[in-house]
């Protein structure tokens, strides 16, 4: 039989062996981890940043250039999707509209790419453009018409930038520290320009396809925004199903550019506002209203890019519905808030009602009149202070009360009328004016003559009446008392 000794022991000869099984995993796991991490750093050390072909590669790829010829060749040869009335998920055109969106977005992606190429390299010649032209697009096409110019005012700017940011480029770039780019420094950065715009190109070539058949693949959303619109938000959103899924306040700043407004006020600047601005919807608006009417239609788009993704309507009516909806409420938005209804005048010459009155009315102001004591602690005697409950000043105040001359503080209240009526009344019933009680009697019981006929108020008049009377009558003796 085993001891507690020998239990101990086998316990610590176990931990022993799986301390050492672990130890020969972390080194295992370690040694996987190094040679991931050279992988890796071979990888970066392989990518060199200063080779535009490294970082942009797009356009070397089969199947950009796939995609790009079918929609050149389906926009030359046009479309006769018109006799299979809708686009169905089996159609190979279809499938073409929905790598086109795809597409749209790698390429919107790949040109931010060789923006951050662009700037990285110029950034040496005119730093401060990056922060004056922001849009990829606008920058490639600036950088490609200065180049290594160094007088700014020579370069014609005219229809690449609004008249505001081309004067404030133009002074900007007349106190700038950068300096003229190296010959093999500028080649690349115009060979990156010349990428981005035709990247712009084909994007724009792929809308384009995308917008002649809008009326196919998403006619309620087409009704409502335009087939121009349309085929920009979804080349944005990555295709119809990706935009069904977007709230309203997401697609209401599809395509939105960040404006800069040069130094100028932004008390007029409008809020950021995306392809919606390019409607029909949009543009017939009052100023006023646009921002209001951008929130609908986006909410509206919405819900019919969601009954397009699952085919609900197919001939469009909805979009139609929800179109002229649109317009109703842009219309009572603008109609004029109802008229006020002039308030009647009052009749002329009219006498204001009469108050009641009579002895009841009398009655009741007199019963709850103020007293005197009232409207003295109520006044202030001008220059002398008042006394008050808690004294100096604390508490409630007296007023004038003990400052009429008296030196008290009790005023004497004049008897009022229902005051003495109600003396009056006391009087009557309880017998003290000139009527007697019925209890009493003329008749008197004397120990001298028995019976005697008396007149009872003369006698309670009398000095001495009463008990006194018999007291000290001269007819009244001590009563004896015998013994026994």
């Amino acid at each position: 039989m085993a001891t507690l000794n020998d239990t101990f022991l086998a316990d610590l000869d176990e931990l022993s062996d799986n301390e050492a099984d672990i130890l020969d995993d972390e080194n295992a796991d370690a040694g996987v981890l190094e040679e991931d991490a050279d992988e890796d750093m071979a990888d970066i050390e392989a990518l060199n940043y200063d080779d535009l072909d490294s970082v942009s590669k797009l356009q070397k790829t089969q199947r950009y250039i796939d995609i790009i010829n079918k929609v050149e060749d389906a926009l030359q040869k046009g479309s006769d999707i018109a006799t299979y009335g809708t686009v169905l998920e089996d159609d190979p055109e279809y499938q073409l509209i929905v790598d086109c969106n795809a597409l749209s977005v790698d390429i919107e992606n790949e040109i931010i790419i060789i923006h951050n190429f662009i700037h990285d390299n110029y950034r040496l010649k005119f730093p401060e453009l990056e922060s004056l032209v922001h849009h990829p697009v606008d920058y490639a096409r600036v950088v490609k018409k200065i180049g290594n110019e160094i007088d700014i005012t020579l370069v014609d700017l005219e229809g690449l930038l609004p008249s505001a940011i081309i004067m404030v480029v133009s002074v900007t770039a007349s106190t700038t520290s950068g300096k003229p780019l190296p010959a093999e420094n500028l080649k690349k950065t115009m060979e990156a320009c010349d990428r981005a715009l035709a990247l712009d190109m084909a994007k724009k070539k792929v809308l384009d396809f995308v917008e002649t058949r809008m009326g196919y693949i998403a006619p309620n959303l087409s009704a409502i925004v335009g087939s121009a619109v349309a085929a920009k938000l979804m080349g944005t959103a990555g295709g119809l199903s990706s935009l069904a899924k977007m709230p309203a306040c997401n697609v209401q700043l599809l395509g939105a550019k960040r404006k800069n407004l040069a130094g100028f006020s932004t008390a007029s600047a409008q809020s950021p506002v995306g392809y919606i601005e390019q409607t029909e919807i949009f543009q017939g608006t009052p100023p006023a209203l646009r921002t209001r009417a951008c929130r609908l239609v986006a909410a509206k788009a919405t819900l019919a890019s969601r009954v397009d993704s699952i085919r609900g309507d197919p001939s469009g009516k909805m979009g139609r519905d929800l179109r002229e909806e649109i317009r109703k409420k842009i219309e009572k938005w603008q109609e004029p808030p109802p008229a006020k209804q002039p308030k009647p005048l009052p009749v002329p010459d009219s006498e204001p009602k009469k108050k009641r009155g009579g002895r009841r009315l009398r009655k009741r102001k007199e019963r709850y009149a103020q007293t005197d004591m009232r409207k003295l602690a109520n006044r202030m005697q001008f220059g002398i202070q008042e006394e008050s409950s808690l004294g100096d000043g604390l508490g409630e105040g007296y007023g004038m009360l003990g400052q009429a001359g008296s030196g008290k503080l009790r005023v004497s209240v004049a008897q009022t009328k229902i005051a003495k009526n109600s003396k009056r009344f006391k009087e009557k019933h309880q017998g003290i004016g000139g009527t007697t009680s019925g209890l009493t009697s003329s008749l008197a019981f004397t120990p001298v003559q028995g019976i005697e006929l008396t007149n009872p108020q003369v006698r309670g008049t009398q000095l001495g009446g009463g008990t006194q009377s018999t007291y000290f009558s001269e007819i009244g003796t001590f009563s004896k008392i015998k013994r026994l």
